[in-house]
């Protein structure tokens, strides 16, 4: 009997340790540096946009198509546009563009912050037939090195002859990087309840709320029968 209790017992503390292992091993891995950060390189404090990037290997990336811009009334289709005016100056497309872009890293679940890389092809402005870097890098201004998004990126800008339309003056290309959500976490919490599952024995075991560390909950306990004295002096389990 004593070896069974014994056994029972041990397995419960294994059960348990399991569970404390792979906790501490993902509270480590969560504190821990690493080379999941994004390592932004400027050698000017005072310039406009990064050096360059560096990107760890835990890292996932998105990489987005070139956006252009929206005619300044957005109820207006494209196909009605018929001057640069209603599509605005080269800064007003900017900000068009970058408001595109926030859109849709949002939809991803990224931020503005994490975007580590822009591509820009500006046209020349009909009207002075001069590219108006100046009003680029004034609606650039408005999304970068703010109390909102205090980054900056990594940035080439290349003049073109014309974009895809005759009122565009502006299209930006895209990448975001970001650390990956608990992938190491995942796996490890799956290592140490693979062989639990395969027992029956995850009956006991929930997910943290937060998703990222394993919870214990113990299984009901069995209601062990008292001893009560019967008539006879006996001292007996009821």
């Amino acid at each position: 009997m004593k070896s069974l209790i014994f056994a029972a017992r041990a397995k419960r503390h294994l059960r348990l340790g399991r569970l404390i292992l792979a906790a501490s091993l993902t509270a480590l891995w969560a504190a821990s540096p690493a080379q999941a950060d994004v390592a932004r390189i400027k050698g000017n404090p005072n310039a406009l946009i990064l050096d360059g990037v560096r990107v760890g290997g835990d890292m996932e990336t998105f990489y987005l198509s070139g956006q252009l811009a929206s005619p300044v009334d957005p109820k207006k289709p494209m196909a009605e546009v018929k001057s640069v005016e209603e599509m605005g100056d080269s800064k007003a497309q900017t900000i068009s563009v970058l408001g595109k872009i926030k859109i849709l890293l949002e939809a991803q679940g990224y931020k503005m912050s994490d975007l580590i890389k822009l591509t820009l092809f500006v046209a020349a402005d009909p009207r002075t037939g001069k590219m108006d870097f100046a009003g680029v890098n004034d609606g650039f201004k408005q999304f970068f090195g703010t109390t909102e998004n205090p980054n900056t990126v990594a940035r080439s800008t290349f003049q073109v002859a014309a974009l895809v339309g005759p009122y565009y003056l502006i299209e930006i290309e895209a990448i975001a990087a970001k650390k990956r959500t608990n992938a190491l976490s995942d796996a490890i919490i799956e290592r140490f309840r693979m062989p639990l599952d395969r027992q029956g024995e995850t009956k006991g075991i929930e997910p943290a709320k937060d998703g990222t560390t394993p919870g214990f909950r113990p299984a009901e306990r069995r209601k062990r029968p008292s001893l009560v004295d019967n008539a006879n002096g006996d001292r007996r389990r009821g």
